[in-house]
């Protein structure tokens, strides 16, 4: 069966992106008057970045408790540990060939230049949890602060 576009569920993204650039447009037609609106939604973004640290700090508690009470309904630990440390030495070498060796290749051959005395790469190396939404506002300051880049574009 082949579903039509009234049968799809979900959100509109494409529709989302679109609507905000087209505000974020007319408010800058509208010159001083659309400043304030700006000004409003730069601050609702900086409330929001807050929130998310704050939740990010509380997270891997509950994490925590979660993982705890499946690891104490299980009958065998030994088969948990050794899956567990398999996954983990895949997943360290994984991300060891794809960062040392798959993204310097990439960024050598696109700009001939060595990856590794890159001048700003320690700078985008913040300490940062798992999830990738919480990433971004440390990845944001370490950015601003340690390379320099204008807020506007961070």
């Amino acid at each position: 069966q082949i579903p039509f576009g009234t049968e799809i569920e979900g959100m509109n993204i494409l529709g989302l992106v679109l609507f905000a650039l087209v505000l974020g447009v007319a408010l800058k037609k509208l010159g001083q008057e659309g400043e304030d609106l700006i000004r409003f939604f730069n601050s609702f973004n900086e409330a929001t970045m807050v929130l998310v640290t704050w939740i990010m700090w509380y997270v891997p508690i509950g994490i925590m408790f979660l993982v705890g009470s499946k690891i104490v309904e299980m009958e065998d630990i030994v088969l948990l540990v050794t899956s567990l440390g398999k996954y983990i030495f895949a997943s360290i070498l994984g991300h060891v060939i794809h960062g040392g060796i798959i993204l310097p290749l990439i960024y050598f051959a696109a700009t001939r230049q060595n990856p590794y005395q890159h001048p700003g790469a320690l700078g985008f190396i913040p300490p940062s949890p798992v999830s990738s939404s919480a990433t971004l506002p440390s990845m944001m300051k370490c950015i601003e602060e340690n390379n320099g880049v204008d807020k506007r574009i961070s």
